[in-house]
């Protein structure tokens, strides 16, 4: 029987204020389309205003289901999360929602309207920033939120699993060096990330510290996309002095910075080395096999569900920022530059 977790607020408290049936109100928790759009509207708005949440049987430490919510679904970056988050609420007896916003304020309140109606427990929202609104409105809702790879700086009390981007980084160009590279080149990230600062910001740390300068046309933005890779790739390899080694904010990058290489007639790792960042399932398959900084992302979803739900329970969290270790794996993308 469905409950609320403001008291006293029941379906008939919803159907009498929206001047509706209580099967009415109950079509629309349950999703039903047989309901005019404007009286949907009206009830939806009450169930915000009140709170209201369906509930099953289950006592309310127990959760049934939680959301996982991404900017965008077009990346195996994502896939990876998926799995993990998947795995670890599996274990748990837990189901999984998975909605996609694209950035869209529109998206992000059908989004709390669905999650209110069919009662998810709990939250997982990935590279997001949790505004004051969003943030209050999950409160309201009482449903816990856990942030995976922030976009900014969340709010002090939501939980937030990342990785060492800024090491990282930092590992992939002191492999380079090593290597006798001295012009190094950069596909960095969205800049409004925090994990592609912090990337930027490691690469620049390891050319300092070997008393390199970092060239300011050797760094191209791009957004993680194999088109971006591409671009930026071509633009590096385009310049003057063009670099003998790019490092790529992620794998996709980096495959498109393989294909601006392959159509200058060059090849990897002889003419350019190349550098990844995520080590997905294609980075060893790629050709050359892909070297890459390991993040260990299905680790990152199963920990933000094992988090959240440890907050459904009402568990008290021993920090609220936790960042798991990233690792460099070599393979045959670098190799020293070309002498002469």
């Amino acid at each position: 029987m469905p409950d609320s977790r403001t008291r006293g607020v029941t379906i008939a408290t919803i159907a009498t204020e929206a001047g509706v049936s209580v099967p009415t109100v109950s079509r629309v928790l349950n999703g039903r389309s047989d309901v005019a759009p404007h009286t949907r509207e009206r009830i939806e708005q009450l169930l915000r205003d009140h709170g209201y949440r369906r509930r099953g049987q289950r006592p309310n430490t127990t959760a049934r289901l939680i959301d996982l919510v991404f900017n965008d679904l077009d990346s195996p970056w994502a896939v990876e999360i998926i799995r993990g988050v998947e795995d670890a609420a599996h274990a748990e007896g837990v189901g999984t929602v998975v909605t996609a916003i694209h950035r869209r304020a529109s998206d992000t309140r059908s989004w709390l309207d669905n999650l209110a109606a069919r009662a998810s427990d709990g939250a997982i929202l990935v590279t997001s920033d949790v505004d004051p609104a969003l943030h209050a409105e999950l409160q309201r809702l009482h449903v816990p939120a856990v942030v995976v790879d922030p976009a900014g700086v969340p709010a002090l009390d939501v939980p937030t699993i990342g990785a060492t981007n800024w090491a990282g980084g930092l590992s992939a160009t002191e492999h380079l060096i090593g290597l006798g590279h001295r012009r190094i080149g950069v596909v960095a990230g969205t800049p409004t990330l925090l994990c592609s600062r912090a990337r930027l910001d490691g690469h620049r740390a390891a050319a300092e510290a070997a008393g390199l300068t970092v060239d300011p046309e050797l760094v191209v933005v791009g957004d993680f996309s194999h088109e971006a890779g591409f671009r930026a790739g071509t633009q590096l390899l385009d310049r003057p002095e063009p670099p003998t080694a790019i490092v790529a904010a992620n794998d996709q990058m980096a495959y498109g910075v393989y294909e601006a290489v392959r159509r200058r007639g060059l090849r990897v790792p002889e003419d350019v080395s190349v550098v990844g960042f995520d080590d997905l399932p294609g980075a060893r398959w790629a050709s050359p096999p892909l070297t890459t900084v390991q993040q260990p992302l299905s680790e990152m979803g199963a920990l933000a569900a094992r988090t959240v739900l440890r907050l459904v329970r009402g568990e008290h969290l021993e920090t609220p920022r936790l960042e798991l270790a990233t690792r460099l794996v070599v393979r045959e993308s670098t190799a020293p530059p070309r002498a002469g």
